[in-house]
């Protein structure tokens, strides 16, 4: 990650930094390097070196350079320079540095952003000044352990009491110099017992690690209610701020896979302040130590009710990798300027209203010159990256060690066939596009590789038979060197492979492995089977696997796994190596802008001139802020709130931030910082407000459910309010339903829980209920959960008939939403007896589709891009559908013969 910063010819930030061994190596920890074959420099190829054993470190150059080529020293060596012992608590930490650390992060309270601050990104919203102190110190403090694939080849080798230190289980030719210790093996790497049903579960393509996570299919992510309901997954949602135009293309945006676990608001800078009038102020805070802040005024269009607005859009950026983005309008700010005027307010004052605890006597504004928009451009990007490299190795059948993966000379038809699915085979001679530290001059790293592209991101792919092979050296060094240095693996199973374990891999970079197995290779009815294993500090991804689902399409199988690994590499830079890599990097160039780039202009020196034209004056008070200001705004209001969590079936109550934008509405973890439920403002169909709860119902009837504490009831009215301006839903409705002398209700409900016809002057009718209202639940039972006859059932059985209802549009079209499809669980088999009756049905416009319903088709999912439907009445035909069509629940067709 790191070596993207360096003056040098970036790469992509998976690569290992040079010299990691001695980053994470502490202090007192014995200079233990593991035995290592060396490895030839191809002209063209980055080498990760080791340091002499003299102390002296190797300078080393890209071919055909000089040191004086190079420029200054970069960013990268002072980190390499600096004291080895300021590096991050982790995983290594020791029970004493874990209660530490527990014991201050429960000694602050949590700091919260004022509500008229509007956030650009989901991260954002759990920003905390006083988290960022209490762990300033902690960015010194990481001892060294063993990471990756090798913590579970250590442990393994550490249980066999015929082991030794100098057998070559515990041999590496990463040149990381990581010494690798009986002690480096500690209690926290165990199970977790919150981990995951099924995540230490064994299958035919994988077994149990105590390093590593399962995941062999079936396990969907928090917050997905299962019920066909179609939205981005939640370690995609990041920028919350979404312009107006690409509002309207939502639908498109999830016709594909979603990549997770991308800081997409890092580039908040790039495109709302690069290239535009603002100021950036530096400086060094007693207790946040290096921060740097970008402020800019710009003016707002004009609306019918208000004119010369303004707002401020600000970044605070501290030591630690979370970043406030966002904005506040000028009339939010309690200020002694005045409002609306060409000159603005007194920076000071926007940022006291925001951030009162910052120390603003510390910061200067920064030099005007072109170092400091591009040492900050890299400072907000560094977790970007467009470039990936993922390793694959070939596993034929008996086999299941590194060894026997790596001394496989030449690849099978089987192997050569998926390779031919996964990408394009390229010439590395000459090759321009992104290669991945492979030779592109002199074929030292082979002739030939595998090259795609997949929704904008290249992936070079470092195919083990493609490497070159060694027969003398049953190691393959040439072929590790690259493979074992990439963060994700691709094991390609042939038939009879044995089950494949990370104990079996020596590295420590290697953090996730994707097992793909083959069946019946190299004929008509070829299909994949898949499963991933995870260190256990890497944090979930998609997309999940489906349980029980082979892939038989080769698109669809090829869009699923292109995902899979992107998303795999993106997760792994969560977990703590990388972390404490990004963190140290971040607070590196925190300092030397401070230190190197600021003027002595202070912050408040803006507004000394109207201090002294106010002299002669009486001292102004300040104007206060408009009420409520910000709930129009398009970014995300925030609320602290205790939310349920009906995952575990008991309905615990989480504390969690709401977050609500003018498009998405977004449930963030406090304590994991993840978010756990998200959907589109559009999804919203109705509310329930009490004086200190909120139920908010979504699709089909899903609701999510939160708490304010005693003193909120100020911030239910608000969520309300906003919720009003931003959706098409209403307050729901209480009734108590009574039957005629026949014991009718009166009514008619379709299987979606809608009301179809309502007997006019009935008692539902006299009761307020109408055509087109939703039943959301009924007698206390969530409609969404019941199927038509269980509705159907409840209805006519219980004695007294207690339904919430949301009321439909005023021109009787019941409220739906955009993202909604129904699953209708077909056997496989019918879809290849059918598939000879397909027809594509005409889909009529979007807003006749949701108001205007006439017949109701039942979906399901082919693949992430194709679904079909049945016609309920015989005869029973069988038709398919775009995925896109799916976004609503009813649609419109004709000519269904």
């Amino acid at each position: 990650m790191i070596s993207q910063f360096r003056q040098e010819r970036p790469d992509q930030r998976s690569s290992a930094p040079i010299q990691l061994g001695e980053l994470l190596r502490a202090p007192d920890s014995p200079p233990g390097p593991l035995p290592s074959a060396p490895s030839p420099g191809p002209t063209g190829v980055e080498d990760r070196e080791t340091g002499r054993k003299d102390g002296t470190e190797r300078v080393r150059k890209k071919s055909g350079g000089t040191e004086s080529s190079l420029g200054t020293s970069s960013l990268f060596r002072k980190l390499r320079s600096s004291n080895r012992g300021e590096l991050d608590g982790g995983k290594g930490e020791t029970v004493e540095d874990r209660g530490t650390r527990a014991a201050i992060n429960s000694s602050y309270k949590s700091w919260v952003c004022p509500k008229s601050f509007v956030h650009f990104d989901a991260q954002s919203i759990l920003f905390d000044l006083h988290e960022a102190a209490a762990q300033r110190g902690f960015v010194t403090q990481r001892r060294n352990t063993a990471t990756g694939a090798s913590a579970a080849s250590v442990s393994l080798s550490v249980s066999r009491s015929s082991a030794s230190v100098n057998d070559p289980i515990y041999s590496s030719i990463e040149d990381l110099t990581l010494s690798l210790d009986q002690g480096s093996t500690t209690p926290s790497l165990g199970v977790d017992p919150l981990d995951c049903a099924g995540a230490q579960s064994s299958s035919p393509l994988l077994l149990s690690c105590p390093h590593f996570l399962n995941e062999t299919g079936g396990h969907g992510e928090r917050g997905d209610g299962g019920r066909g309901w179609l939205r981005k997954s939640n370690a995609s949602v990041s920028v919350v701020e979404v312009a107006t135009e690409e509002q309207a293309t939502r639908l498109e945006r999830l016709k594909l896979y979603s990549i997770e676990h991308v800081d997409l608001g890092a580039r908040y800078y790039r495109d709302y302040f690069h290239g535009k009038e603002h100021s950036n102020y530096f400086g060094t805070d007693d207790k946040l130590g290096p921060v740097a802040l970008s402020i800019r005024r710009e003016k707002l269009e004009d609306t019918k009710d208000l004119k010369d607005q303004y707002q401020y859009r600000l970044i605070v950026r501290t030591s630690e990798l979370v970043t406030l983005r966002g904005s506040i309008l000028e009339d939010a700010v309690a200020s002694t300027g005045k409002h609306g005027t060409v000159r603005g307010l007194p920076l000071k004052e926007v940022l006291e209203q925001v951030v009162p605890e910052l120390n603003v006597s510390c910061l200067r504004l920064s030099l005007s010159t072109a170092k400091v928009t591009e040492q900050l451009l890299k400072l907000d990007e560094q977790g970007l990256s467009q470039k990936h490299k993922v390793g694959v190795l070939l596993c034929r059948a008996g086999q299941s060690t590194e060894e026997e993966m790596y001394n496989n000379e030449e690849a099978s038809p089987a192997f050569s066939a998926f390779l031919e699915l996964l990408g394009e085979q390229v010439l590395l001679k000459g090759f321009t596009k992104y290669a991945a530290q492979l030779d592109t001059k002199t074929d030292s790293t082979g002739t030939h590789s595998l090259y795609t592209t997949y929704q904008g991101y290249e992936i070079m792919f470092h195919v083990s038979t493609m490497l070159p092979y060694m027969p003398s050296n049953p190691q393959q060094l040439l072929r590790k060197r690259h493979i074992g240095n990439d963060i994700v693996t691709i094991i390609f199973q042939e038939p009879g492979a044995l089950p494949f374990t990370p104990q079996n891999i020596r590295s420590h970079f290697q953090h996730v492995f994707v097992i793909v197995r083959v069946h019946n290779p190299c004929s008509e009815n070829t299909y994949y089977s898949v499963a991933v294993t995870r260190m256990k500090d890497v944090p979930p991804f998609g997309p999940p696997i489906p349980s029980g689902v082979t892939f038989r399409d080769p698109e669809t199988f090829r869009n699923f796994l292109l995902a899979k690994v992107i998303n795999a590499e993106n997760a792994a830079h969560k977990s703590e190596k990388f972390h404490t890599m990004a963190t140290r990097t971040r607070q590196e160039y925190l300092r030397d802008l401070a230190e190197n780039y600021v003027s002595s202009t202070p912050l408040d020196s803006a507004g000394k001139l109207n201090n002294l034209i106010s002299l002669a004056s009486k001292k102004r008070e300040r104007t206060k802020a408009r009420e409520g200001a910000e709930l129009g705004a398009a970014g995300a209001v925030a609320w602290r709130v205790q939310a349920q969590d009906f995952s575990g079936g008991g309905g615990a109550e989480l504390p969690c931030a709401l977050g609500v934008s003018a498009e998405y509405i977004v449930l963030i973890d406090c304590s994991t910082k993840e978010v756990v439920f998200n959907c589109f403002c559009a999804d919203v169909i109705g509310w329930t407000p009490e004086r200190l709860a909120l139920k908010i119902f979504y699709g089909r009837g899903d609701h999510i459910a939160v708490r304010v504490p005693e003193g909120g009831a100020q911030d239910i009215r608000e969520m309300v309010q906003r919720l009003k301006l931003l959706t098409v839903g209403c307050e729901t409705v209480d009734m108590t339903l009574r039957r005629n002398g026949l014991g009718q209700l009166g009514f008619h409900v379709r299987l979606d829980g809608t009301v179809a016809e309502v007997e006019e002057y009935g008692f539902a009718w006299q009761a307020g209920l109408r055509q087109g209202s939703r039943l959301v639940e009924i007698c206390k039972v969530a409609a969404v959960t019941l199927t038509h006859e269980q509705m159907i059932d409840l209805l006519r059985t219980s004695v007294t008939v207690k339904v919430v209802i949301i009321p439909p549009y005023e021109e009787g079209g019941p409220r739906r939403c955009v993202a909604v499809c129904v699953w209708f669980p077909l056997k496989p088999s019918f879809i290849s007896q059918e598939r000879a009756q397909c027809k594509w049905a005409e889909v009529e416009g979007q807003e006749r589709a949701r108001r205007e319903p006439t017949i109701c088709l039942p979906f399901f999912f082919i693949s992430a891009h194709l679904c079909y439907c049945v016609t309920s009445s015989p005869p029973h035909h069988l038709y398919l559908f775009p995925a896109v069509t799916l976004f609503h629940p009813f649609i419109h067709t004709r000519g269904l013969d």
